[in-house]
Formats: C-alpha cells, sequence, structure tokens
C-alpha cells in the first residue's frame, strides 16, 4: 500500500522503463515501487492511483492537449493577439504573458537568446498562460525545432520560406513519424504532464506549424505552398517581402505598405490560404491596422514586439515629460544619444 503523502524534502526519485512501463524506482517515506503507463490520463478527478501521477501532476508542463483547440480557434476566425520576444529576458516574458496576450514568440532569429534562455523563457510564457511560439533560423533549422518544441514550445514559425520544398522540410521536423521526421526522447519537459506515449501520440495534432510569407519567390509558390500538408499558419511579414520585392527602393517610406504591389502579392496569399483552410497571420508594429487585417481574414496578429513596446512607451513618457517641465525657468528636454 503506497503512502498518500509525498514528502515536500526529498526530491522524486529517477524513473526507468520496466516492460513498457514508467517506474519509479526507490523509497519516499514509507511508499515503495510505483508505477503508471506512460501517457495514462489521469485527468477525470479520480484520486491518482501512484505516486508516479502525484509527481506527474505537480511537475512543470508547458506543451498539452489545447494546441489543437487554439488552431480550430483561429480557423473558426477568433483572433489571437501576440507579440514576439526579443529582450532575452524570462522577466519580461512573464509579464507580458500575464498582462493577457493569447500568445508570444521567443525570436531566435533575431535575437540573442541562446537554448538555455528560451527554456527559461518558455517557463515563463507558461506561468502566465500565454501559448507559446518560437521562431527558429528557418526550414534547415532542424536542431533549433527540435530544441524549442522538446523544451514545451506549442509552436513553430520557420521564417524565409520559399519553395513548397523548403516548406515540407519546415514542416516534417515539426512532426513526429510518420508524418515528419522529428526525433523522440525522454524524458524531457515536453512529455511531463503526459507521459512520452501520451505527449507523442498527440503532439502532431496539437503542434502549431507556421511558415513565414516573406519573399518574392514565396508569393510566386504560394499555392504549392500552402498546400503542403500539416501546415497551420501561413505568416504575412510585410517588412522583407516589401524588401524582396523591391519596394523600399521604389517607395518612399512608409508608403510600400499601402502600395498596390504589396496589396496584390497580400491578395494572392489571402487566396491561397482560403483555398487550403490555412490561418493567416500578420505581423504589425502597433495597432492602426490591426482592424484591417481582421476584417482581411487575418485572426492571429503580432503588434509588434517587446522593445517596440519599452520604446514606444518610453516615447510617451519622454513627451510627457516634456510638457510637464515646458514652462520651469530650466526646462527638461530629452537627452539625445551621442553620435
Amino acid at each position: 500500500e503506497e503512502s498518500s503523502e509525498v514528502s515536500s524534502i526529498h526530491p522524486p526519485p529517477l524513473p526507468r522503463m520496466v516492460g513498457g512501463r514508467f517506474r519509479m524506482r526507490g523509497e519516499i517515506g514509507s511508499g515503495s515501487y510505483s508505477e503508471v503507463f506512460m501517457g495514462e490520463d489521469d485527468d477525470s478527478g479520480e484520486r491518482p492511483r501512484s505516486l508516479a501521477q502525484i509527481f506527474a501532476r505537480r511537475s512543470m508542463s508547458i506543451a498539452d492537449e489545447s494546441g489543437k483547440t487554439f488552431k480550430e480557434e483561429l480557423r473558426a476566425g477568433k483572433p489571437k493577439m501576440g507579440l514576439f520576444l526579443n529582450s532575452s529576458s524570462p522577466t519580461v516574458a512573464e509579464q507580458l504573458s500575464c498582462a493577457g496576450y493569447d500568445w508570444l514568440l521567443v525570436d531566435m532569429q533575431h535575437g540573442p537568446m541562446d537554448t538555455m534562455m528560451l527554456s527559461s523563457m518558455l517557463c515563463a510564457i507558461h506561468s502566465g498562460g500565454a501559448k507559446s511560439m518560437v521562431r527558429v533560423a528557418g526550414a534547415h533549422d532542424r536542431g533549433g525545432i527540435q530544441q524549442a518544441l522538446d523544451l514545451g514550445a506549442d509552436g513553430i514559425l520557420v521564417p524565409y520560406i520559399n519553395t513548397a520544398d523548403e516548406a515540407k522540410q519546415a514542416v516534417s521536423c515539426c512532426k513526429y513519424p510518420t508524418e515528419g521526421t522529428r526525433s523522440v526522447y525522454f524524458p524531457q519537459r515536453s512529455t511531463n504532464k503526459k507521459g512520452l506515449l501520451g505527449y507523442v501520440g498527440n503532439a502532431n495534432a496539437n503542434v502549431i506549424v507556421a511558415l513565414q510569407v516573406e519573399t518574392h519567390d514565396c508569393i510566386k509558390n504560394i499555392d504549392a505552398i500552402a498546400a503542403v500538408k500539416g501546415l497551420d499558419l501561413l505568416f504575412l511579414g510585410q517588412n522583407d517581402l516589401c524588401m524582396s520585392a523591391g519596394l523600399f527602393e521604389k517607395y518612399e517610406f512608409p508608403k510600400m505598405y499601402t502600395s498596390p504591389e504589396l496589396d496584390e502579392m497580400t491578395g494572392k496569399l489571402i487566396e491561397a490560404a482560403k483555398k487550403n483552410a490555412v490561418v493567416l497571420g500578420v505581423f504589425l508594429f502597433g495597432t492602426d491596422r490591426v482592424k484591417e487585417f481582421l476584417e482581411k481574414g487575418f485572426p492571429f496578429i503580432s503588434i509588434g514586439n517587446d522593445l517596440h513596446h519599452v520604446m514606444t512607451q518610453a516615447d510617451t513618457h519622454m513627451e510627457a515629460l516634456d510638457k510637464a517641465a515646458a514652462s520651469l525657468e530650466k526646462p527638461w528636454k530629452k537627452r539625445q544619444l551621442q553620435a
């Protein structure tokens, strides 16, 4: 008979595999061996049947089965607002998650984060309840995709997709066989809640697979890219797309963002996504055009990044300080950066 109490002093024993089962080895208090089939669902409200299940309930777990629901809501048109994270700060990530964003994306492409920092930031995002995404280096970044998902990321954004073959490679890295080529390993954070088989058996349905549309070649091949099996979301990156199409050379900033050329390319993306039931997303700086893109059928929207949030709020405070001190004999002025 196992003890119903778990010591708060002694750590859980190391797990080992015995006959296809997950067994806790060693004693905890007066308890002895306990075992549970990997992936067994103990969310029915019943009393845990073993110490292993108790520890599973208490473990930090990020990846869960709500990714499928998240995607279904997006496909039904429910908006999901989020933000990119570039500050390499778990503290900032946690506070923004608690602020109420639906999702937060750790930007490993442009941010200074390493894998250990990514691990901490994913935990921080989870603590506030937001979905966690990670932008990797590209379709070639199998290691980055693997690490992010093993660490419990809910989804992956793969940038710089130009062809259907690149899209297939990216999707394959995100999916376990036989749908893809993601490697299986245990134990790790992604398997904490449901066990190895419980997580792996459901991951393909729950992981959010997004590809970034940000090159002229991507638009040329968008029909074939959008038709790739396993793709959930096409994410429009207007900055790089305008650059790739030569619009920064043709237009004075910021007129390229409302140019007929960009509008035509966006229209092709929308048409391809609708045809293949793929969700549309977009990166914006600020909220001025959110309503416009919601009406165009983009429910997955980023309104910038954490550093942009800091800078815009700082500018707002600077303007207020300038006005507050304007009537003084020696008024306060914003300090200018030295060249």
